[in-house]
């Protein structure tokens, strides 16, 4: 299959093609089902386990009946807001590193490649040494933008000359953005020990910090990049054939491309926002979402949205429980324990493909 030079399409060797598609698809029902009720219990972990731990029985009763006791007041006003955070950022980080692993068709692609993340973190970063604002509620407007800033710097590289915004230039531009968003940054907080300080755990990745106020400021973007992201399914299952490909089954290339960008600034700005830069999740579960179903986006993404907030919820339920009683960093736990897995997955998929 040709490609343009420098780039594989992103194409599922395994098992899962050489079955009949009746298979096929009863095959993917059955992981999106499985993925739904592995989301399901990471729900119900993050709700029961925390430095009190509440049976399941509780757990229920106090969702059902809020009859102000105390753990009715732990689940209410902690945990549920905290669970919420993380099925929200986590769909949005797995499906936007699904987006730019297609986009760019690189499977080594995660949300930090195209410098949205760092755009998002610098706005944080603003907000706090410039104006002094603390407030998280306040900050997510601030990566909002800085976010937006990113994508928008980072297309106008990509597009300007012959060929608009080929992987390559997207994949070039977004270096290029992300290490100068990432030095704004670096510089600002080592001007500032106050706001390093301030900033230190939040770039690190948590969910500690989520409320309420929080939840309600980014969930419409984070709706919006799903919705989006979800819509162009057709034409990035066409853009995995190259550009030419994709042009030939009557997809627009330059459109994708920049509504992809488009969705994934929204998810990418709303999670960084609300629970800091955290890596591998984009990375890891849109690799794990095609093992299972295949390179078809149409299955890819909605695994991905399902699977990654998982990962996130399983993460930080851990972090609660490994140091008690005090609590490692969601962002810490993806990152010691997600990685030596991402590890085994690859070579496992390098066995099967080989």
């Amino acid at each position: 299959m040709a490609t343009e030079a420098g780039t594989a399409p992103l194409v599922q060797t395994n098992k899962t093609n050489k079955q009949s598609p009746r298979r096929r698809n009863s095959t993917r029902t059955l992981a999106v089902l499985g993925a739904l009720l592995l989301l399901l219990t990471a729900v119900m972990l993050s709700l029961a386990v925390g430095s009190r731990a509440l049976a399941p029985s509780v757990v229920v009763d106090a969702l059902l009946h809020d009859d102000g006791s105390t753990a009715a007041s732990v689940i209410w006003d902690v945990r549920v807001p905290r669970t919420l955070a993380g099925i929200a950022a986590g769909a949005a980080l797995g499906v936007a590193g699904a987006l730019i692993q297609a986009l760019t068709r690189n499977p080594l692609a995660d949300p930090g490649l195209l410098g949205i993340n760092a755009g998002a973190a610098t706005g944080v970063v603003l907000s706090l040494t410039a104006l002094g604002i603390t407030s998280l509620w306040a900050s997510v407007w601030f990566a909002m933008v800085g976010a937006v800033v990113a994508g928008l710097l980072v297309y106008s590289l990509a597009s300007g000359g012959r060929g608009g915004a080929t992987p390559e230039r997207l994949a070039l531009g977004g270096a290029v953005v992300a290490a100068v968003f990432t030095g704004i940054s670096q510089t600002l907080m080592l001007l500032d020990a106050q706001a390093l300080d301030q900033l230190r755990f939040w770039s690190v990745g948590s969910l500690a910090r989520a409320d309420s106020e929080t939840l309600t400021t980014i969930t419409p973007f984070v709706v919006v990049g799903l919705v989006l992201a979800l819509a162009l399914v057709r034409p990035l299952n066409a853009l995995a054939l190259g550009d030419d490909g994709a042009r030939a089954l009557g997809a627009h290339v330059d459109r994708t491309r920049f509504l992809g960008l488009a969705a994934m600034t929204l998810l990418c700005g709303a999670a960084t926002s609300a629970v800091g830069p955290l890596v591998f999740v984009g990375l890891a579960v849109p690799h794990i979402a095609r093992m299972i179903a295949g390179a078809d986006q149409r299955w890819t993404l909605p695994l991905s949205m399902l699977l990654a907030p998982a990962l996130l919820l399983f993460a930080d339920v851990l972090g609660r429980v490994a140091v008690r009683p005090d609590e490692l960093d969601a962002g810490v736990v993806t990152a010691v324990v997600g990685a030596p897995v991402f590890i085994a997955l690859v070579r496992y998929r390098r066995a099967v493909t080989s």
